[in-house]
């Protein structure tokens, strides 16, 4: 039996899904990093004592497969963040099939294939969190940013479905809309003129997920909205 709470981060990139293994680590976690490909997320697994899977969120087998040896390695994971995504600024007129369905794959159907796993091993436990990572594009479909916002909108609605159903189940299903640009080094030069609280920053955010799955169920968050303070809505 696992000695302590065990954390799964599918879609684990350098900035939030980092920062999300660094705060699951720090609140006396075991943390589980899924991304495609080990080599990319194994140096930070080493440094917060976690461990590194690779896994294709898209792919239906390889996401059981997951949840089977992150069971077996670290325990039924009793907080997982869905986080992968994907997006293209472009006009629909230049958008070929294959690309938008690709988009749609790893914004929204990913999501469910995590979603349906992580909350079908915390019902035979009887509790968990389950937080997926939306976008302002999960409310609005801008110009250009149809590849975007049509996964985004159905991974909300998939997350509002699941929060229904689940919640009876003692399982905390949580949206969380980031309504601005992360502080990357493809944010700030998206943002050239935000300044230091124009972006989004990791480590502020994570806390926020933390937070969340701490939440008395008497008391639960579903819809989570964060923004830099300057940026509109």
């Amino acid at each position: 039996m696992a000695s302590k709470e065990t954390a799964l981060i599918v879609g684990v990139g350098p900035a939030l899904g980092s920062a999300l293994a660094r705060a699951f680590a720090a609140g006396g976690m075991a943390v589980a990093l899924a991304a495609r490909k080990t080599d990319t997320v194994r140096p930070l697994a080493d440094e917060i004592g976690g461990k590194a899977y690779a896994c294709d969120a898209t792919d239906e087998d390889q996401v059981e497969t997951l949840f089977a040896a992150v069971a077996k390695d670290l325990g039924v994971p009793d907080v997982v963040v869905f986080n992968a995504g994907t997006f293209s600024i472009m006009s629909v007129l230049e958008t070929e099939a294959d690309h938008f369905e690709d988009s749609w794959k790893i914004n929204c159907l990913a999501g469910f294939f995590v979603g349906r796993a992580a909350a079908a091993a915390m019902k035979a436990r009887g509790s968990g969190t389950i937080i997926f990572t939306g976008a302002t594009a999960s409310l609005r479909g801008g110009a250009k940013f149809h590849n975007l916002a049509v996964g985004k909108f159905g991974l909300r609605a998939l997350a509002q479905s699941m929060a229904r159903e689940l919640g009876p189940e003692n399982i905390h299903v949580a949206h969380i809309v980031l309504d601005g640009v992360i502080d990357t080094e493809r944010g700030r030069a998206m943002m050239k003129d935000a300044g230091p609280d124009g972006l989004l920053a990791p480590d502020a955010m994570a806390g926020n997920y933390l937070h969340l799955h701490r939440q008395a169920r008497s008391a639960w968050t579903h819809e989570l909205d964060l923004r830099p303070w300057a940026e509109r809505f």
